[in-house]
């Protein structure tokens, strides 16, 4: 799970980097705040790359989703971006359990038919 969550993650880590290079063109805004909240999220991706398979780091994976989708209201295409990588994410979770789970079972049944060396 940790593999797919965490590429889901640094695709995610460029289209935020990219939304801010679009998000900065807005007159509204300044380049202070359009880099320091892309910052913060860039590197929220990062960061939970490494902490996908700790306690919480799922929901935090989730939240950061529902952040990306928000962003659609200053930079619209983020609403397609944001719900693409959602679906990602909800892959990345659900079929890397499954490859998990899928391990654990091959490494039982290895563990279970080798001989013993003693």
């Amino acid at each position: 799970m940790r593999t797919l969550c965490a590429s889901t993650l640094i695709g995610e880590f460029f289209v935020i980097g990219f939304a801010g290079l679009v998000a900065m063109k807005d007159p509204d805004l300044s380049m202070a705040t359009v880099w320091t909240v892309c910052g913060i999220a860039m590197f929220l991706c990062l960061l939970l790359c490494g902490l996908v398979t700790r306690p919480g780091g799922i929901a935090l994976g989730w939240a950061l989703q529902v952040a990306l989708i928000a962003a659609g209201f200053v930079v619209p295409t983020m609403f397609f971006m944001g719900a693409l990588f959602a679906v990602l994410w909800w892959a990345s979770v659900h079929f890397g359990r499954k490859i998990d789970e899928a391990k654990a079972r091959w490494a039982a049944q290895s563990e279970a038919s080798a001989p013993d060396a003693a």
